[in-house]
């Protein structure tokens, strides 16, 4: 039994020495791949890509529309105070009179450019 024992308690041994070497060559090879400016491929393939949900774009949305509304809100005081300052034109209405004589005038240049057509 003692030479199992012995056995057993040197292939332990073996087996740390075996993880400390190994991770001082993982403590290198980061080393390296920092300076290189690469980063470490074995981090990034584990991690899985974000997905969200419809519901959770739904969210997202409203709530920056939310916060543009506000920012909207703050800003409006100074754009309606120029508002109020500068009056706008009234808009203009033209009579029915006014819109007779310029359907009369269009149907006039029609005819006359269908009788030219036809000459």
């Amino acid at each position: 039994m003692s030479n199992l024992d012995n056995a057993l308690r040197e292939l332990r041994e073996k087996r740390s020495q075996a993880q400390v070497e190994i991770d001082k060559l993982d403590q290198i090879i980061a080393g390296i791949e920092s300076l290189n400016g690469m980063r470490a491929a074995s981090s990034k393939a584990t991690q899985p890509k974000r997905i969200i949900s419809a519901a959770s774009r739904r969210k997202m949305a409203l709530a920056q529309k939310a916060r543009w509304a506000s920012i909207r809100k703050k800003s409006q005081p100074v754009a309606v105070a120029i508002a109020k300052t500068v009056s706008a034109p009234a808009k203009r209405k033209i009579s029915a009179a006014g819109r007779k004589r310029i359907a009369a005038a269009a149907r006039a240049r029609w005819a006359k450019f269908r009788a030219a057509k036809k000459k």
